[in-house]
């Protein structure tokens, strides 16, 4: 089976010295081999097809063959790392929290120590009005607190 750990540092050796950042490495049991990697500009085929051949003039097909994709996270995965909090500051998200809420509004911050902070438009009834009005409220909340944070794809 392909050693995980040396896939990862041959990917990081790819990347260094540029704003690409490694989301995930997947070794499956058929060594069936997932890279994910993301930057602040999107990542272009071209950028795929340069790792894909790092990773293979590092790793021998006829040692001990594998199965390998090299690609973006998706649009819609859940984040996995910093990188991809810092890259949607100011975009659209949904998270999912793991006491079962779901909040929706956009990204402001992320901390150093992975925290992020988020503006949920919430209905409050301010002192003395009829109705209540849609005030935006900065939630701060810590990736361990939630299941899953998106990115909210809109076609306004």
């Amino acid at each position: 089976m392909i050693d995980k750990n040396q896939l990862t540092q041959t990917v990081e050796d790819a990347i260094a010295g540029t704003d690409i950042f490694l989301v995930d490495v997947r070794v499956s049991p058929k060594n069936e081999i997932t890279v994910e990697i993301d930057s602040p500009e999107g990542i272009d085929i071209d950028t795929c097809a340069g790792i894909t051949r790092k990773i293979e003039a590092a790793f021998d097909r006829d040692v001990e063959d594998y199965e390998l994709e090299v690609g973006s996270a998706g649009l819609t995965s859940p984040f996995k790392v910093r990188g991809q909090y810092l890259k949607n500051i100011g975009n659209e998200v949904e998270v999912l929290t793991r006491d079962g809420r779901k909040l929706k509004g956009i990204l402001k911050d992320v901390a150093d120590n992975g925290d992020f902070t988020i503006s949920v438009p919430t209905k409050v009834k301010p002192e003395g009005a009829k109705r209540p009005e849609i005030v935006d409220v900065d939630t701060q909340l810590s990736p361990a607190d939630c299941k899953s944070v998106k990115y909210v794809i809109n076609f306004k």
